[in-house]
Order: C-alpha cells, then structure tokens, then sequence
C-alpha cells in the first residue's frame, strides 16, 4: 500500500473521529456540552506530546544536511496561526458591526465555515507531512489532530446550533469543511515528493501550529472552566494525553510500523 493512500486513508479516520463529538452533540447536546472542556484538557496534552515527542525531533533531524533553522520555523508557524485568527476575529468584529447589523444577523457562520476549511486544510497538510516521514509520526500526528478537533467541532457545533442552523445543515457544513483537509494531503504529496528538502521546514511549521492551538486556545479553556472538583481531574488529562502520544511513538517505532 502506498503512503500516500495511507495518508488519505488515516486522514479519513482523523476527519471522522473529530467528527464523533459534534454528531453526539447534536444527540446529546447539554451533557456533551458538559465534557467538551474536558476534552479540550486531553487535545492539549496529545498536541504537546506529538509537537515535542515527534514533530521536533524529526524536523532536527532532517535539518541536518540542510541546516534547516527549525526553531524559528515553528515560531513563523505559531505566528501564522495567531494572524491567521486575529484576522478571522477581525473580520467577524468589522461584518458584525457593519451597518449596525444585528448580533443575531449570523455574520459568524461564514468564518466558522472558513475558518474550520483552513483549519482542516493545515490539518491534513500536518498530517501529510508527517506520513512523508514515517507512518509511525503520520498515525501519532493523526491521533493528536482527532483530539484536538474533537472540542472544536463541540464548539463549532453548538454555536451554528445556537445561531439557528438547522441540525442536518450544521453536518453538512462540518462534512464541507472537513474534506478540506484532503486537498492538504494531496497537495504536500505532490509538492513534498519532489523537495524532500522542505520536509524539516514543514514540520516545524506543523509543530508551532500544535503549539499555539494548545497554549492559545486550549489552555485557556482549560483554566476559563472553574467548576469546583475539575481542576485536577483536567490537569490530569491533559498529562494523559501527552503519555498517550509519547506511548504511541514510543510502540510505534518499536514494531517497526
């Protein structure tokens, strides 16, 4: 079986298991509602262990030859992603705001559908990128972006949810956006095949993305939720999720897969 098709095929597998959340929402919304905090403390763990059990330690390692500077790779990549949403939450402040729209006019349904397709699209090219260096980093890397889409999607959910969408429509949205992230897989195919070259500079762009989704918006959501009784059991999720990860790789390449 061809790497790629492994690609598209556990790019699926992430795609769906994101998805998992968001359709249990739409059955079970408020208790699902109640844990998404908690799986956002898992997401954030899984992120951390795939960005520095991982993505780090092959982007050094194929910089060797080319002398790669992966450090300040992964900061433009944790910089991109914070411009990247500061612009999205720009455009949402200016449209909702323009002409003295409404609040409840939904200007916000358009960038959560942008918003979630470039999202999807980075996912599948970190996800790419990792396969083009081994399956083992391609499945850890699979595992890590399922977990921290699964919260998300919660989110993304229940707020076209609330806005008014109806339930069939807030899937098919979701479903649109996902298959974003095989244009991603495909498109490093065809460019990362003929410049292995730019493999380290990939990688170390996907490690400061995992790294800001986690300290910038998981994080955050973590200490934002002060139910009493939750603050150990969350920080002890997200340890699990780091162990997960740092399991996963170590058993991986263990079995030689």
């Amino acid at each position: 079986m061809s790497i790629l098709i492994l690609a598209l095929i556990f790019n699926f597998i992430g795609s769906v298991l994101s998805l998992i959340g968001g359709v249990l929402l739409l059955i079970k919304e408020k208790r699902m509602l109640k844990i998404s905090h908690l799986l956002a403390s898992f997401a954030a763990g899984s992120l951390l262990g795939a960005t520095f059990f991982d993505l780090l330690p092959e982007a050094a390692h194929g910089s060797q030859d080319s002398n790669t500077d992966i450090f300040l790779w992964t900061l433009v990549g944790f910089l991109f992603f914070f411009l990247l949403e500061r612009f999205l939450h720009w455009f949402h402040h200016h449209d909702g705001h323009h002409g003295h729209m409404a609040e409840d006019a939904k200007p916000i349904i358009p960038l959560i559908v942008v918003g979630d397709s470039i999202h999807n699209f980075i996912d599948g090219v970190a996800i790419a990128t990792t396969f083009l260096i081994s399956v083992p980093l391609g499945i850890v890397t699979t595992l890590a972006v399922a977990a921290h889409e699964i919260p998300q999607e919660i989110g993304d959910f229940a707020l076209l949810l609330h806005k008014g969408v109806k339930k069939w429509n807030v899937l098919l949205i979701n479903l649109f956006s996902a298959a974003t992230s095989i244009l991603g897989v495909l498109i490093v195919f065809t460019v990362g095949e003929k410049a292995e070259g730019i493999l380290p500079i990939l990688l170390s762009l996907t490690a400061g993305f995992f790294l800001y989704i986690a300290a910038s918006d998981l994080i955050p959501e973590i200490h934002h939720e002060n139910r009493k009784g939750f603050a150990l059991f969350e920080s002890l999720l997200l340890i699990l999720g780091v162990l997960v990860i740092w399991l996963t790789v170590n058993s991986l390449s263990g079995f030689g897969i």
